[in-house]
């Protein structure tokens, strides 16, 4: 195994204030029903729209749902998120051995400035993100493209994320996927999904691929 590509939302950090805080600052802008953050944790990781498409039943409001988002997680709701205990371990630890990226369905203009936020800019070599358009925003278009701009062979690549998609767009690629139980996917989910191993903390993380490597 070569290459690594790390979730964010769910997987590095933890998101949930700033984007279910976010949510509901769309929700109510719209005169919507609100529902409480914890009622709004499905929401982490998934495609954004898709999400709003499901709370307000229907496309017809879902773009202005996105952009009315967008303009609280801009400036508020992007900062509204704390890193994982051990994940600067777990990549310092990596970095050595593996090329690192992230890859998420979150916009890179947002996942750039969260990278840099947390300090974690030196572990990878590229953050590859969805264009505000909605471009790349499916998990397996992402990592078709980010593939692709790297030059890395699939079936030396593992993907490593909370959540189904993420597993599925791996697969999509012919590239492994590695599940972590910390996020707010659940164990049933990633195991459907079909990832080949489930870690219950970042720390897990490390102790898998030294394992791998010894």
């Amino acid at each position: 195994m070569k290459t690594i590509f790390f979730d964010l939302d769910g997987t590095l950090t933890d998101p949930k204030p700033g984007i279910t805080g976010s949510i509901q600052y769309a929700l109510q802008k719209l005169d919507r029903p609100v529902p409480s953050q914890d009622e709004l944790t499905w929401c982490i990781g998934p495609p954004l729209r898709a999400s709003f498409v499901a709370l307000l039943g229907g496309e017809e409001h879902a773009d202005r749902a996105v952009a009315l988002y967008r303009e609280r997680f801009a400036d508020v709701g992007l900062f509204e998120n704390s890193l994982y205990p051990d994940v600067a371990d777990t990549l310092a630890a990596l970095k050595p051995h593996y090329r690192l990226f992230v890859a998420t369905s979150k916009p890179h203009v947002f996942a750039d400035r969260i990278i840099d936020h947390f300090g974690l800019r030196s572990y990878f070599e590229h953050v590859f993100g969805s264009e505000l358009d909605g471009t790349r925003v499916n998990k397996g278009d992402l990592l078709a493209w980010a593939i692709g701009r790297t030059g890395t062979d699939a079936s030396r690549a593992l993907m490593i994320g909370d959540r189904s998609h993420d597993i599925i767009g791996a697969k999509m690629n012919g590239m492994g996927g590695i599940g972590v139980l910390y996020g707010y996917g659940s164990r049933t989910e990633l195991v459907e999904a079909g990832a080949s191993h489930l870690c219950a903390t970042p720390r897990a993380v490390r102790e898998h691929f030294q394992a791998y490597a010894g």
